[in-house]
């Protein structure tokens, strides 16, 4: 697997997040689903790891604690087994994530 450039992985994380980001505005649920799919690949690139945090590239326990609870809430949003809140607390610990690991993505 090649590296991309710290660049390209940024601009088509931004370009991604702006689409979701639109249709977020017009079915918050409906997109969820779309949004923690960026943010897990997001976090796959960056290696990290939820069973050692540490470990990974500029491992931050608070980050996959983060994810990890959104994650639970998006999958229960999805089931149908969530309260409506619960969909923009998955919303904001997404785009929590995705804010650090933007961030933490700086072209050098």
């Amino acid at each position: 697997m090649t590296m991309q450039e710290p660049g390209l992985d940024r601009h088509d994380w931004s370009s991604r997040y702006a689409t979701i980001e639109e249709q977020l505005r017009d079915d918050l649920q409906g997109a969820l689903p779309e949004l923690r799919r960026l943010v897990e690949e997001m976090l796959e690139e960056r290696h990290y790891d939820p069973t050692d945090p540490v470990a990974a590239e500029g491992g931050d326990p608070e980050v996959i604690a983060t994810y990890e609870a959104a994650r639970d809430l998006s999958l229960r949003c999805e089931a149908g087994v969530a309260d409506p809140s619960d969909v923009g607390e998955a919303v904001l610990g997404f785009t929590a994530v995705y804010e650090h690991l933007l961030s933490a993505r700086q072209a050098p």
